[in-house]
């Protein structure tokens, strides 16, 4: 086989996406923490996961040579988006609003698109169209349509908008360690708290399903995937996990319909297909823009 190292590295940044899938699934669970509560708990879970792994390998040295910058802007995604997450997801139906905050990878592609010497071909509008489509079938509901859930989707897109626009500046800032996350971690924990405290009222998980599901989310979503992600794009092959990246909103669908959180409407499977296909639409243009160029 060849480059044994970096089919291992793709196989290993994968399983972040087989990891992401259940995030929905054990946010619903962790009900009733309230978001930045849930953010605080997570996240200083994933930060604990980190350091034990620096101290294993003796990688913090690494960390004084990362630029200020670079951990006020990996905070500021990690923190935004999950509580952006946490809060949709408590105001509006799962399936659907965890489907509208998986436009990241659409948007991803849009948003690369506009950087200098890229450019937006009919591929990446169809690509648009088909994944706006689908979440305007989530928003635009059906006889059962409930508009207070309108506010759930709101954050849910703006949830989307935030990843997508972290990612796409990311790329700007240069190489930076995986030992960096460790940080962005424990640092989203630390931000969370007095934000919480001075915002909503402390609820603690009410059953031991409750509290597995925010072990779950720490240990996984929202700790291991970040490391093997950062792992898998830097050592494995980045335009196939992106690729793979775009079955993330089908699995979580699909996790939160066999478990009973989401009903197996045509709507919602229509809507999911429509944004994930439209999501892969839009990056096999850039795959074939990339290939043409000189």
């Amino acid at each position: 086989m060849k480059h044994p190292a970096r089919h291992r590295a793709t196989l290993i940044g994968f399983t972040a996406v087989l990891l992401w899938a259940l995030l929905a699934l054990f946010t619903v669970g962790s009900a009733p923490v309230p978001p930045l509560q849930l953010n605080a708990m997570c996240f200083a879970i994933g930060g604990a996961l980190g350091v034990g792994w620096l101290l294993a390998r003796g990688g913090a040295a690494r960390l004084r040579a990362v630029p200020p910058r670079v951990y006020l802007f990996g905070t500021a995604g990690l923190f935004g988006y999950h509580a952006l997450y946490f809060a949709a997801l408590r105001l509006a139906p799962p399936a659907e609003a965890g489907l509208i905050a998986y436009l990241w990878p659409l948007l991803i592609v849009l948003f690369s698109g506009l950087l200098p010497g890229e450019r937006l071909g009919a591929g990446h509008l169809m690509g648009a169209l088909a994944g706006f489509a689908g979440a305007a079938l989530i928003v635009g509901g059906g006889a059962g349509f409930d508009s207070t859930a309108l506010p759930g989707y709101a954050l849910a897109f703006a949830c989307a908008l935030t990843w997508s626009g972290y990612s796409v500046i990311s790329r700007r800032l240069g190489a930076i360690p995986t030992e960096s996350v460790v940080v962005f971690c424990l640092a989203t924990a630390a931000l969370s708290v007095p934000l919480h405290l001075g915002f909503e009222e402390t609820v603690w998980p009410v059953s031991a399903l409750g509290w597995a599901a925010v072990a779950g989310l720490g240990l996984g979503p929202v700790g291991l995937a970040f490391y093997v992600w950062d792992h898998g794009v830097k050592r494995g092959d980045i335009q196939l996990l992106g690729v793979a990246s775009y079955a993330a909103p089908l699995l979580s669908t699909l996790v939160l319909v066999l478990t009973g959180f989401a009903e197996p409407t045509w709507r919602l499977g229509v809507a999911a297909l429509l944004i994930t296909g439209g999501a892969a639409l839009a990056a096999r243009a850039s795959f074939r823009a990339a290939d043409q160029a000189p």
